[in-house]
């Protein structure tokens, strides 16, 4: 049985570096360890046959988390839940880039936002099918094949009991979802979890639970050993034949005595050398209908989080909306309303949205105010290219891009007493290391990048990367306080080009709004000036008068 929720034809495709906190949470459900290592082997060999499928590589997760605030929008996903932080971490970090994909998210996304109650019925059921392996018991190293078997029955009776209930639900709610993922995951259920097949699967486990001894046969091999042990099915005899049995049973017999100690372990050699077979495919049995829970859990985690997210943000009143995908040949970018997600977890106000129309554009380049809003722009632009290409809803009232091949993020940071070197070599060791990861496709933001040094250097440095990354078809958005590089990029009058500043009004006020304009020769510092020191001056001249 496979979940196939997130992909349409294969499991949960993983970030490479991103995988380990998966199977950590196997190994604490009580997974096998062998059967992790196993999992993961799968995983690299299915890579290998198919690496035009992997998803997109992205910069420094640890600078793209920092630039962009995604753990304000993990936590906000997760609500306290730290499987859904990690889920929602790992999901949005290995994006798609097929558009085929994203889109078959969006209408499974769409199907959990009508059917809350319903999808948190079935990660309840994965959830209730994982603790049954902690239920049945844990097995150690050297288990006999005796106590793998009892376990494996154990754990597989539960799960026949949660796989009733999850058919139960196919059964009742089918008809309600309309996405391609939830109409073939009900299917299956249906037709791999027919009544007959479930109750041929309860009269097994009830054979197997061996209540009734074991009857098995061997032939002998060399030194008249045993080999080709095979356990065999008990017929139930009648009562007409339980009451003859006794008289016409052929063959030989023998009785151990009670203290002989050397008898029993054997006979327990025996009986473990015929149940040895059926103890293995028990187990696997077992794993098997474990590893279904394991990956429900997982794909249903990432769709919980949106949920809750969602939850959040509509609570507010802020817009949400599924964004069209296009190609990454397409270049293009179109919003209404796009705002902050993150910044929208800290105010208990509507954040201020922006429109934008970058059709055709690979460079935006943002100038303005100080404090107007451009940071939380640029960072309202990298997430929503994360969620929709994560296959979630954005913040805004309507967006469409082009997939990018990767997302990359080079910010300013702040002075860091134990380098030994400049702020400048920082900065351009860390774009070095961004240009060795980009590819064709890829979408840098840049804010306040270069500013370091003087504004003729600076702007220099940064009109020789933005050529060289334009000239790779790299997608640039900029934000930047230098006058020579945003004046000398719109003097090009280049075509696909957006300049976009951020509004002041007359009386310095700013309205965090964005609007296509050519670059000024001032960002206004005067007025961030005048707003941090005029209260101190004010209340120093009023000290002096008293």
């Amino acid at each position: 049985m496979k979940v196939f929720l997130l992909h349409p034809d294969r499991d949960f495709w993983i970030k490479p570096g991103l995988e380990d906190p998966v199977f950590r949470a196997m190994l604490e459900r009580g997974g096998n360890p062998y059967a992790i290592e196993d999992a993961r082997r799968t995983l690299e060999r299915e890579r290998a046959k198919n690496p035009a499928a992997a998803p997109p590589s992205f910069a420094s997760d640890q600078a793209l988390t920092q630039d962009l605030e995604l753990t304000t929008l993990w936590r906000a996903m997760a609500a306290g839940d730290e499987f859904l932080f990690e889920t929602a971490r790992r999901g949005l970090l290995s994006s798609t880039t097929s558009t085929t994909e994203i889109l078959y998210r969006q209408q499974v996304l769409a199907d959990c936002l009508a059917q809350p109650e319903v999808v948190r019925q079935i990660y309840a059921l994965a959830l209730e099918g994982l603790d049954a392996e902690r239920e049945a018991g844990s097995l150690w190293n050297g288990a006999q094949p005796d106590r793998i078997l009892r376990r494996s029955v154990k754990a597989l009776k539960l799960h026949v009991d949660i796989l009733k209930r999850l058919r139960l639900i196919a059964d009742e709610q089918a008809e309600a979802f309309r996405s391609p993922g939830f109409t073939r995951f009900f299917a299956m259920l249906r037709e791999e979890l027919s009544d007959d097949y479930l109750a041929t699967v309860e009269g097994h486990l009830t054979e197997l639970e061996l209540k009734h001894g074991v009857l098995e046969t061997a032939r002998l091999g060399k030194g008249l050993k045993g080999r080709s042990y095979v356990v065999r099915r008990q017929r139930e005899l009648t009562w007409r034949e339980r009451l003859t049995h006794s008289r016409r049973t052929s063959g030989y017999t023998f009785e151990l005595h009670p203290r002989d100690e050397a008898g029993f372990r054997a006979l327990e050699a025996i009986r473990g050398h015929g149940i040895n077979g059926v103890a293995n495919a028990a187990a696997q049995s077992s794993e098997h209908v474990k590893s279904f829970f394991t990956m429900l859990r997982l794909e249903l985690a990432f769709y919980l989080g949106c949920l809750n997210l969602h939850e959040r943000l509509v609570a507010k009143g802020e817009p949400v909306c599924f964004p069209e995908p296009l190609a990454a040949e397409e270049v293009a970018l179109a919003a209404e309303g796009l705002y902050d997600v993150s910044l929208a977890q800290h105010l208990d106000e509507r954040v201020v949205g922006n429109d934008v129309d970058a059709e055709a554009k690979d460079l935006l380049v943002i100038t303005g105010a100080n404090q107007g809003g451009k940071s939380t722009f640029l960072r309202s632009m990298g997430l929503a290219q994360l969620m929709m290409q994560a296959g979630m809803f954005v913040g805004a009232a309507s967006f469409k891009a082009n997939v990018c091949a990767g997302v990359f993020t080079h910010y300013k940071r702040e002075e860091d007493e134990t380098m030994e070197s400049g702020k400048l070599d920082e900065e351009l060791r860390r774009m070095s290391a961004i240009a060795r990861q980009l590819i064709p496709n890829a979408m840098l933001l840049c804010n306040e990048s270069f500013a370091s040094t003087n504004e003729r250097e600076g702007s220099e440095i940064a009109r020789q990367i933005v050529r060289a990354l334009l000239a790779k078809r790299i997608k640039v958005a900029f934000v930047t306080h230098m006058y020579d590089l945003a004046h000398g990029f719109y003097e090009q009058q280049l075509e696909t080009a957006l300049f976009l500043r951020a509004e002041r009004q007359e009386d310095g006020a700013r309205t965090f709004r964005l609007h296509e304009a050519p670059p000024l020769p001032t960002s206004y510092g005067e007025d961030s000036y005048r707003r941090i020191f005029s209260d101190r001056i004010s209340h120093d001249a009023a000290v002096a008068g008293g």
